[in-house]
């Protein structure tokens, strides 16, 4: 792989980060409200006096554009603040809470790939069949209902009908002086509701679009000269077909992950699930300004390295493209 092109990539990757900080902070900062009053209200009152105090202990007085810049040196050093609410440092606050996002985000992803990409394969391999069907029907149901939904309706399914699941939190309270291994059954567990109320939507996208693609595959000569010359129908879908039908998939599963990563505050809020989506959620209720800017920069930073990773992968992937920069 050309290292002038990684070089660039990562330079590039800086630039949109910058632009992100700068952004968020704009876009949070002119926003209506005054945190001071939150603040002010949390110690039990808000006089004049008290009010210009807070301002003043944390720089809320200051020009916007100093404050911006303030913002951005302390960044580069990797500062992030201390929260306005929860009296920490935002990095401890978001070093708690960024595990339990990045497993339900990763749990999410792979769930809806290979669930996806098996459906759409076993539907393209008869596409007026009955399968290719219930596939297109299943992709349309789950690419239109919210997430939000999908969740409040397993929720009351397992909470009430079906008890099977846990339907809150991410570990039970009886069980945290238990084993490890106890206690990660315990997390796999709890994370079976979210992860798959979070990959729903992605898997019936996944499943529509490998659908298509080994379609389009599946016409090519290459696979008629494999079959012509006896290679069984398992050895030419997940062979040779697959192969090249998973490019686009792996391009959409890597674009995806923003989506993924948002759409986790909405199931993290539902679920109650500890991760940095119900930490933002908090935030934004308390105008906990350094806690919010904080996520979305540690958000912003996942997905530009999981842009970046699926951009390096396709390279991989795709030998036309390793030698050009």
């Amino acid at each position: 792989m050309n290292a002038s092109y990684l070089t660039r990539r990562l330079f590039y990757g800086l630039l949109l980060m910058l632009g992100v900080v700068v952004l968020n902070f704009l876009l949070i900062r002119l926003a209506p409200g005054d945190p001071a009053v939150v603040i002010a209200g949390e110690m039990g009152g808000a006089t004049e006096e008290m009010l210009e105090s807070i301002r003043e202990d944390y720089g809320l007085n200051k020009p916007l554009l100093t404050q911006l810049m303030i913002y951005v040196g302390n960044v580069m050093r990797f500062d992030l603040g201390e929260s306005f609410f929860f009296n920490q440092p935002v990095t401890s606050l978001i070093a708690q809470r960024i595990g339990p996002t990045i497993l339900l985000v990763i749990s999410a992803q792979i769930l809806s790939i290979l669930l996806g990409v098996f459906l759409g394969v076993i539907a393209a391999r008869k596409p007026n069949g009955a399968m290719s069907a219930f596939v297109s029907v299943f992709a349309t149901i789950g690419y239109a209902v919210p997430v939000f939904w999908t969740g409040i309706m397993l929720i009351i399914l397992f909470a009430s009908v079906l008890p099977v699941f846990p339907v809150e939190g991410m570990q039970s309270v009886k069980l945290r002086d238990a084993g490890i291994l106890v206690q990660a059954v315990d997390v796999l567990h709890h994370l079976v509701l979210p992860a798959f109320t979070l990959a729903i939507i992605y898997l019936a996208q996944y499943a529509r679009l490998s659908r298509a693609s080994m379609l389009e595959v599946l016409g090519s000569d290459y696979i008629r000269t494999a079959r012509a010359k006896g290679a069984s129908e398992r050895s030419v879908l997940f062979r040779h077909a697959l192969r090249n039908a998973a490019l686009p998939i792996l391009t959409v599963a890597g674009l995806q992950f923003g989506n993924l990563i948002s759409g986790a505050l909405l199931v993290e809020t539902v679920f109650n699930w500890p991760g940095m989506g119900r930490l933002a959620f908090d935030s934004i209720l308390r105008r906990d300004y350094p806690t919010i800017m904080g996520v979305l920069f540690f958000a912003s930073f996942m997905v530009v390295v999981a842009n970046i990773l699926t951009d390096l992968s396709y390279r991989l992937a795709d030998p036309r493209l390793r030698g050009k920069s």
